[in-house]
């Protein structure tokens, strides 16, 4: 099993680190193959140049040498290989930083992710990810991210991302409010995390 963490949090120390660090312990502890990529940490340049986004029509060989980035077509050839994709980042404003924006827009593109349909067709995904798991930290109380706002992360990655990656069996992780929680609350999160891989791994 091949498993790609992408992670995005500007502080190296954060708690989205440590979720994402839980998960990709939990897929080692299955045998998987683990590829984590910090997002900061490799300065991925979020801003997609025009000539980049031409990769409608290409086949994925091709739409992954698109970009003149090593670090995008780096990720987007981990993308192709994975099994099991873990995303990990903060809730903000109720979106993801803009450098996980920018990761979807520069590597979950046509000919590496997916592929348009003519007319009103479905995309036709090129992936064979077989799980998503989503880590999200923030300071807005569930019930209430829920409630008043509609939970717009979950609509992001389960909704609109997901489709385009094969709608994989996704779970969702919510992390908060972070400010002021405990050590023990922390690692029930943590505890979670290995949880939600258990279940996605199957038996």
């Amino acid at each position: 099993m091949r498993v790609l963490v992408v992670v995005a949090h500007p502080r190296p120390t954060s708690f989205v680190h440590a979720l994402a660090e839980q998960a990709a312990d939990a897929w080692r502890a299955r045998g998987a193959d683990v590829a984590v990529h910090d997002l900061y940490a490799e300065a991925f340049a979020p801003v997609a140049p025009a000539a980049e986004t031409a990769t409608v029509g290409l086949d994925v060989e091709a739409a992954v040498a698109a970009s003149d980035d090593p670090v995008v077509r780096a990720h987007r050839e981990a993308l192709t290989r994975a099994d099991h994709l873990v995303v990990a980042h903060p809730n903000w404003w109720g979106k993801p930083p803009a450098i996980m924006a920018g990761w979807l827009d520069r590597v979950v593109v046509p000919g590496v992710a997916y592929r348009l349909a003519t007319g009103e067709g479905a995309p036709v995904c090129l992936l064979g990810l077989r799980s998503l798991l989503v880590l999200n930290t923030g300071d807005t109380p569930p019930e209430r991210e829920v409630e008043v706002f509609g939970d717009p992360l979950d609509a992001v990655w389960r909704r609109c991302v997901g489709a385009y990656l094969g709608d994989p069996p996704t779970e969702r992780l919510l992390a908060g409010p972070l400010a002021g929680s405990s050590a023990p609350q922390r690692e029930r999160w943590l505890a979670d995390v290995a949880a939600a891989v258990g279940r996605l791994a199957g038996p």
